[in-house]
């Protein structure tokens, strides 16, 4: 065991466990700030601040509770780090995630609209968003079962459907950010404008890690793999579920964990979590009363 292998545990986790606490009190100020604003109360910006809440509290549970699903390894000897308990969470955390990025593009396509008459490319813009959403939804399944029977297949097409997701909108993407950079926008349309690169920038990061080395690399190959010589053997029935809530297996050793998990854990946990926050401010056209409340918020 190298030097690093044997003290990398817990600086690191103690560095996710710090940025995921600033990361809550800096959502706790955003939600805050979203109540007092003049539409603080429209069903668009309300479900926005509580997706963004959702996600932020599960992501600093899981960076304090860290399990990795296939193996059920966990950070802690107790059933907080149950890898089924955390499968749970990731449910309402993972739709919360989608839910702030689709709505955040069907109110980009409300508030700058585009005028022209090209039916199919108006109805792709109106139902991507919800792709996403529907692929995210269906890859809490697969994820689900995955944990439990410890098939890897059902892993890889959870994360091919992640992918499946970003790449649906990854055009909507281009156009929203060409329509809000290509026009001498009024300051009205600032967090529009944000948005569209914040969310550009995403898609081509997730789908390029997606599909050059998290598919190919981490899922498909471990998939096949198990297809082919049937280990680990895959396990079925209701003692499948208790063991997936009740094993715990507690380890801080590094190749346990291995590089493309210490890496996902880091960007998910972080990145991410950046990322809802900055949606959570429910990015939209603000009139001159909301632009004015905007910034007198900022200066207090």
């Amino acid at each position: 065991m190298t030097v690093i292998e044997h003290i990398w545990p817990w600086p690191w986790w103690g560095v996710m466990v710090a940025i995921n606490i600033c990361n809550l009190a800096i959502c706790i100020a955003c939600f805050r700030n979203s109540l007092l604003r003049p539409d603080g109360n429209s069903t668009y910006v309300r479900n926005m601040r509580i997706m963004g809440l959702v996600f932020t509290l599960v992501a600093l549970y899981r960076a304090v509770f860290v399990s990795r699903y296939l193996y059920q390894y966990a950070w802690f000897d107790t059933l907080a780090n149950s890898s089924l308990v955390i499968r749970t969470f990731a449910w309402g955390a993972e739709l919360s995630f989608a839910g702030l990025i689709a709505f955040s593009m069907l109110r980009f396509n409300r508030d700058m609209a585009r005028h022209d008459d090209s039916y199919a490319l108006s109805r792709y813009e109106k139902l991507a968003p919800y792709g996403l959403i529907l692929c995210i939804f269906v890859a809490q399944f697969f994820a689900t079962g995955g944990l439990i029977t410890k098939s890897r297949l059902l892993f890889a097409i959870e994360e091919s459907l992640w992918s499946a997701g970003f790449f649906t909108i990854l055009p909507l993407a281009i156009i929203q950010f060409r329509r809000a950079s290509k026009q001498a926008l009024p300051s009205t349309y600032i967090m529009l404008r944000r948005s569209s690169l914040v969310l550009l920038s995403w898609c081509v990061i997730y789908c390029s890690y997606g599909l050059v080395y998290h598919l190919p690399t981490e899922y498909w190959a471990t998939a096949l793999e198990q297809l082919r010589t049937g280990e680990p053997q895959l396990k079925t029935g209701f003692s499948a579920i208790k063991d997936a809530f009740k094993s715990v297996n507690v380890t801080h050793h590094y190749p346990d964990w291995g590089f493309g998990f210490v890496l996902w854990h880091s960007a998910y946990f972080s990145v991410c979590v950046w990322l809802s926050i900055f949606l959570m401010r429910a990015p939209r056209y603000l009139g001159a009363e909301q632009q004015g409340a905007l910034l007198e918020g900022r200066a207090h």
